[in-house]
């Protein structure tokens, strides 16, 4: 069957190592979406902090943002949305108690106030630069669990490898660890990961399944590109999953397609491969 639903991861994968999107990626996704293949953002990031990225790729878009958690258009009509109920987000934060100091909760808000934390470092090396570009964003809370006044998106936290590997252990191990979904991103360049907790329904896979069912795509007719641990879930539904050639180690022994790098056009070299070359009649 053919590919009708390209997912794609944005970073890591559509973007390069300097979040920058190529031309050759650009143009990859605008011809499939001429095509009348749809193409959908699949990301971890939130929809304002994606939307500067959609807005730079001259074709109609689907945007599954939060993880997962959200389905939303360009224009902000919202299709999909799966909170995390406020008290589970509450226990969720206590919980994590140790690795509090860069813990944030977001909401689905129109604009102020959408990432509530205890504090902001804006000189932060590693996180600075997100602070800066989302400043609009950003509110400061104290005792963090006092912004719970309405169900959030997500509780997220922000550390080392090291401590973040020991706040997954943590809240795995919770009793009420059914009442939530974890999603785990990691840099090993940066020493840096994040934890996304979120309602127990969500993953990118979870929300790239449900919006295939809403448009009547076979599972056989999506394809699904990224290159980390959060992108395991919609690489495992798509019929046609394919991994960025700078993928975490643990996704390159599933045995799934591998493209090139995100610094080498991999998004536009999978493209080629799976769907463009894939239509051609054979000789």
């Amino acid at each position: 069957m053919s590919v009708r639903l390209i997912g794609i991861d944005i970073d890591g994968t559509l973007l390069d190592s300097q979040w920058r999107l190529s031309q050759a990626n650009a143009c990859a996704i605008a011809e499939a979406a001429s095509r009348g293949i749809e193409v959908a953002l699949v990301t971890g990031r939130r929809f304002d902090f994606a939307l500067p990225i959609a807005r730079q790729l001259d074709c109609p878009l689907t945007m599954i943002v939060n993880n997962g958690a959200l389905i939303r258009m360009p224009d902000g009509t919202t299709h999909v949305r799966h909170l995390l109920l406020r008290d589970v987000a509450g226990k969720v934060l206590e919980a994590a108690r140790p690795w509090r100091d860069n813990a944030a909760v977001v909401f689905d808000r129109p604009l102020e106030n959408q990432v509530i934390l205890e504090r902001i470092d804006w000189d932060d090396p590693i996180r600075g630069g997100y602070y800066a570009r989302n400043r609009s964003h950003l509110a400061v809370v104290t005792p963090l669990e006092s912004c719970l006044t309405e169900d959030p998106i997500q509780v997220m936290f922000t550390g080392s490898l090291a401590a973040m590997a020991e706040a997954e252990r943590a809240l795995r191990s919770v009793e009420f660890h059914d009442r939530f979904s974890l999603a785990v991103t990691t840099y090993e360049s940066r020493n840096f990961a994040m934890i996304d907790v979120l309602n127990p329904a969500c993953s990118k896979g979870a929300a790239l399944a449900e919006w295939a069912r809403l448009r009547g795509y076979a599972r056989e007719e999506v394809m699904a590109i990224g290159d980390n641990h959060n992108d395991r879930e919609m690489l495992s539904f798509a019929g046609v999953p394919v991994i960025m050639g700078n993928a975490v180690p643990e996704l390159k022994l599933q045995g799934w397609h591998e493209t090139r790098s995100n610094d080498d056009d991999g998004v536009a070299a999978a493209i080629d491969t799976f769907v463009f070359q894939a239509a051609m009649p054979c000789a």
